[in-house]
This record gives structure tokens, C-alpha cells and sequence, in this order.
């Protein structure tokens, strides 16, 4: 069966894609992205993540986990996406903390996060980090700069304003819509610049 005799739904449905949540400020993000993506959803969330969620969204952990289809632990390394040989499509840790960004940066792969982020970057495979941070040192900037020289997408959680957003919820779909672009997906979640 090649391409053409499949139906776009169902190639859509054999994508896999991993979500990390770590710990800073802004969770809903990767909720919100739980919640629009197609495809096999793949959730690892970070102990401070774990304290975070409930305050900010006041969901609990067992809720966000029973949006994906597969959940590990961040202390598993030996789950699946911790090896090059499993196969997924895109990585996007949403919101992604500092901290996580400076393992990241720096090679230490020491949780299934930074491991399947580092699995994702040698195997060549998109990588969206959310960055939840301001202002910015220049640590910071250094270790975002090495991680997009890599061809990471280093995407701010930076809401644009132009589709005039009239709530909270609007805010949180850009930067969602804004990671679902960059997966080279259709959306609807907040209206184009024409």
C-alpha cells in the first residue's frame, strides 16, 4: 500500500510524538498541546512539574497523564524513547525550564527528559524546546544559541497579538499553535497573519 491509497487521518494516527513538561511556570502549554495532537502522545512529566500542574491548573497529575496514550516516569531511563533505536517523530518539552535547558545544552542526560532530548537531537529528529524564562542571562542565551546551532527550536512562550486575543486561553493556543507549526501541523488555534 503506498501513500496515495492511505487516508491522511490514518497516516496522521501512526505519528508519535513526545511532550515533556518540566518544571517552570506555564504547564498549560503542554497540556494544551496534550489536548490538540494528533497521533500517538508520548508524556513524560518532571517531579518539580509534578508540584507545579496542580497549583497553575489546578488539574490533577492523573488527569494531564489520561490525555496521552503512554506515560512514563522522568527517573525511567529505561523506557522506550531513552533509546535512538525507538522511533518517534518530534520532541517538544512544553514549558521547558532553565534548568532543563542547561542539561540539554550541556549533554547531561541524567533524567528520561534530557535523555530523550539528547536521543532527539542525535538522531536528527525535531526537537521544540518552549523556553519559559525572562529575563534572560547570558548563560542562558549561550545554551539556547548552542542547542539552535544544533537545529533545536528554541520557541519562547511569546504570544503574538495580532489575532487580537480577548482571553487567557487564546494566549496559551498561540504558543500552542506556534509549536503545532513547527511540527508542520494544521490548526485552528488562532487566526493567521493575512
Amino acid at each position: 500500500m503506498t501513500i496515495n491509497d492511505k487516508n491522511v487521518s490514518d497516516i496522521t494516527l501512526h505519528v508519535r510524538y513526545v511532550v515533556a513538561i518540566t518544571g517552570a511556570s506555564g504547564c498549560m502549554y503542554g497540556i494544551r498541546l496534550l489536548q490538540t495532537l494528533p497521533g500517538e502522545k508520548i508524556l513524560v512529566i518532571s517531579k518539580m512539574a509534578e508540584k507545579i500542574i496542580p497549583h497553575e491548573t489546578g488539574m490533577s497529575i492523573e488527569q494531564v497523564k489520561a490525555l496521552a496514550d503512554v506515560v512514563y516516569e522522568d527517573d525511567d531511563l529505561f523506557a522506550s524513547i531513552s533509546s535512538g533505536s525507538y522511533r518517534f517523530d518530534a520532541m517538544v518539552v512544553v514549558p521547558c525550564s532553565a534548568s532543563s535547558l542547561g542539561k540539554i545544552s550541556n549533554g547531561l542526560a541524567d533524567t528520561l527528559i534530557t535523555r530523550a532530548a539528547a536521543v532527539a537531537i542525535k538522531e536528527s529528529r525535531k526537537l521544540v524546546l518552549v523556553v519559559r524564562e525572562t529575563p534572560k542571562s547570558a548563560i542562558l542565551l549561550e545554551n539556547e544559541l548552542r542547542l539552535a546551532r544544533c537545529g533545536v527550536c528554541i520557541l519562547d512562550a511569546n504570544p503574538g497579538y495580532y489575532s487580537k486575543p480577548q482571553t487567557v486561553d487564546d494566549i496559551i493556543d498561540f504558543v500552542v499553535g506556534r509549536c503545532m507549526d513547527q511540527l508542520g501541523l494544521d490548526h485552528d488555534l488562532y487566526l493567521k497573519w493575512e
